[in-house]
């Protein structure tokens, strides 16, 4: 059975069309539609109930030396306020899930990981602790808004002060107030707009998304489902878990190559990625030059020559075209190729582009 944010009566009364997400039930879009909400973000500001994310503490005098070990990233020179994206790797060197990691304190650290590998990674990480350090899973307890889009800076002026606004990307505040009540804001987004997340107490989510939608209406503010977080993190070729890398895909070759310090001294998967590398394997931007929309699992071609599969596709509501992300052989194809995707029996003509296919000005 589907479990249910603390938001899930106002997604109802907005209109939001309720649909299954990784065991919960979430708005797949509002009365406005897709398109509407993705361009809302674009253009104005947008705001997502990603309360199913998990969050995870990580707490001790050994907190630092577990994340090096369990993560592909470095974290070692991390300030407090700040955020840093990862990988998480089994021995094999395939991705067990993706995350954000944000200091909190000098010994604190907060992780967000995918609702569907909530169980998964937290199996993981308990059976890899080691010394001082002490691991809870606080998802339950902990609701996540993502306010999105250019004007989402000054919505949030109107709810906290601008000094607890942070301003670098990929940091935040800690225990600050927004509507009244107590947040962690964070610089961060999945949309590829300028924009913030806001952790609050489970109970207070009701309160803070009613406070964010009435700050942003004179802005042009809609409340956005799960079908424009997908459209809008594909223009922005933000790798999705499960689609563009699981736990048979490396993160070098899902193109999280920035996310893997290998000159780290140790941490879990180093070896297999080391023996893996270069990666056989690479992710790739696909535009359609023919006529339909390529989704993913569908083979894509080179002269005739099976190169790789697609692992997201969709129309781009701002290009006004096709667009899909491919897993293929690397070498096999360059920027500026022809090739094509077969679609239910037929092939579509689709260009090797660069990545992202949309970049905030």
């Amino acid at each position: 059975m589907e479990r249910k944010t603390p938001l899930y009566e106002i997604h109802c009364a907005a209109g939001g069309r309720m649909t299954p997400f990784a065991g919960w039930l979430l708005p797949v879009q509002y009365g406005s539609g897709v398109i509407s909400e993705h361009m809302a973000v674009r253009r104005q500001a947008g705001l997502f109930d990603v309360s199913h994310m998990g969050e995870f503490i990580l707490q001790g005098l050994d907190a630092l030396s577990c994340l090096n070990r369990l993560m592909t990233n470095d974290f070692t020179n991390m300030y407090i306020g700040q955020a840093r994206y990862t990988a998480m790797c089994g021995e094999g060197g395939g991705v067990i899930d993706d995350l954000v990691v944000c200091r909190l304190g000098e010994t604190l650290y907060l992780m967000v990981v995918n609702a569907a590998n909530r169980e998964k990674d937290a199996a993981h990480i308990r059976s890899h602790l080691a010394g001082d350090c002490r691991f809870s899973d606080r998802s339950d307890d902990i609701a996540l808004l993502a306010l999105q889009g250019p004007a989402a800076p000054a919505i949030l002026k109107i709810l906290a002060r601008e000094e607890d606004i942070p301003s670098r990307y990929y940091s935040l505040s800690v225990r600050v107030p927004a509507a009244g009540l107590e947040t962690i804001i964070s610089r961060t987004g999945y949309t590829g707009e300028l924009g913030y997340e806001l952790f609050c107490a489970a109970a207070d989510a009701p309160a803070l998304w009613h406070a964010v939608m009435e700050a942003g209406a004179a802005e042009g503010i809609l409340p956005c489902g799960l079908g424009a977080r997908d459209t809008l993190r594909l223009e922005a070729a933000m790798p999705l878990y499960g689609h563009e890398m699981e736990e048979s895909v490396s993160p070098l070759e899902a193109g999280l190559g920035f996310a893997v310090k290998l000159e780290k001294p140790d941490f879990i998967g180093k070896d297999a990625l080391l023996a893996g590398s270069p990666p056989a394997r690479t992710r790739i931007g696909l535009a359609v030059t023919g006529r339909g929309i390529v989704r993913e699992g569908c083979t894509v071609c080179r002269e005739g020559r099976p190169i790789g599969q697609t692992t997201s596709g969709t129309h781009s509501p701002l290009l006004g075209k096709g667009i899909a992300m491919a897993l293929v052989s690397a070498g096999s194809c360059a920027v500026g190729d022809a090739v094509e995707a077969e679609v239910r029996g037929r092939q579509i003509a689709m260009e090797v582009v660069p990545l992202p296919f949309y970049k905030r000005p």
